[in-house]
């Protein structure tokens, strides 16, 4: 499926209005397509959506502090610097290895 693109202009007297999209490109290509060779169309599209879900869910956001959007990969409370013998840490892969999410799993009993 491909979506038709729509040029946008800039607003007039909004200077910052290219900051956003220039901040936004800069991120894409800082973290994913510096560090990848797409192979065709499919392949960059499915980077791109694999990156961008990253991006807005599981990434720090400035404007949170240190938090991020989503809530962590299970609702393991997490005390100091101490992890329960319950819980162990769990990583996942995103984009092939590129970046890794770490988050907290109880262990079957």
């Amino acid at each position: 499926m491909t979506v038709p693109l729509r040029v946008l202009k800039t607003p007039v007297r909004a200077p910052q209005a290219n900051a956003f999209c220039e901040r936004l490109i800069g991120s894409v290509r800082r973290e994913c397509l510096d560090w990848i060779i797409p192979l065709n169309e499919q392949h960059l599209r499915r980077a791109l959506a694999e990156w961008f879900t990253r991006y807005n869910g599981a990434r720090p956001h400035a404007a949170l502090g240190p938090g991020i959007p989503d809530a962590p990969m299970s609702g393991v409370p997490v005390t100091g610097h101490t992890l329960a013998r319950s819980n162990r840490v769990a990583v996942r892969s995103v984009l092939g290895g590129l970046h890794h999410e770490y988050g907290l799993e109880r262990l079957a009993a």
